[in-house]
């Protein structure tokens, strides 16, 4: 499992990367999604709303290659996959299968960091003495 993790790191990682840093530079083209979809990106590129998105996106994935708060890069990404999975499914699913992908790898590279996040995973708070 751990071979697994490290590839789904790398792999994450650099998607994550690319895809970020393409929401800057624009390097790969996409044609405008149509419909709700172009509608709903359309106001996310208007507000600017999707720079934030392509700055975590790009933070995260360096994290990830270079294999430092890989628990961090984790938390942060979780929400943008989502987002990702609910735009694919909902309004855009031709995406939907490499956007299932990026999830597979982020649950494999969770499972692998999943003791930094015990903590969350409690269902009462101890009290202090």
């Amino acid at each position: 499992m751990k071979t697994a993790s490290v590839i789904a790191r790398y792999l994450g990682g650099a998607i994550f990367l690319v895809m970020g840093l393409n929401g800057f530079l624009n390097f790969i083209h996409f044609p405008p999604p149509a419909g709700i979809a172009g509608q709903f990106i359309g106001a996310l590129y208007v507000s600017h709303y999707l720079w934030v998105i392509f700055a975590f996106q790009v933070i995260a994935g360096v994290l990830l290659l270079i294999n430092r708060y890989v628990p961090l890069a984790v938390a942060v990404l979780a929400p943008v996959i989502v987002n990702v999975l609910c735009f694919h499914a909902f309004m855009a699913p031709s995406g939907f299968p490499l956007a299932l992908f990026v999830a597979v790898l982020w649950a494999v590279i969770f499972v692998d960091v999943r003791p930094a996040f015990s903590g969350l995973f409690q269902s009462r708070l101890q009290p202090r003495v």
